[in-house]
């Protein structure tokens, strides 16, 4: 059992930077995969960023290289560092942690708008 809680949203003008952050209570966080969704009007939730109790890290192609992903396991967070943003990139964004079931926070609203 783990509870989540996000941080960090806002207003962002293109080409700015952005830092999410996910704060989790609980046992056994550890042991979780953890990730970034994101979710806009009409379209289904997609995957962000995630990585894995192991430390494997995976990104959506459409924010390779602009986002990192980072968990620490003694501070039970996991953060999402989103640099030269986009207006595509407006979207709620989720923290997620998954073991046998799958846990969320409550969303954090991003916009990028000029």
């Amino acid at each position: 059992q783990v509870q989540l809680v996000e941080s960090g949203g806002g207003l962002v003008q293109p080409g700015g930077s952005l830092r999410l952050s996910c704060e989790a209570s609980g046992t056994g966080f550890m042991l979780y995969d953890v990730a970034w969704y994101r979710e806009t009007p009409g379209k289904q939730r997609e995957l962000v960023a995630a990585v894995s109790s192991g430390g494997r890290i995976d990104y959506a192609d459409s924010v390779k290289g602009r986002f990192t992903i980072f968990r620490n396991n003694i501070k039970k967070m996991v953060s999402l560092q989103m640099n030269s943003l986009k207006p595509e990139d407006t979207a709620v964004y989720y923290c997620s942690a998954h073991d046998v079931g799958w846990y969320w926070g409550q969303g954090t609203q991003v916009t990028v708008s000029s």
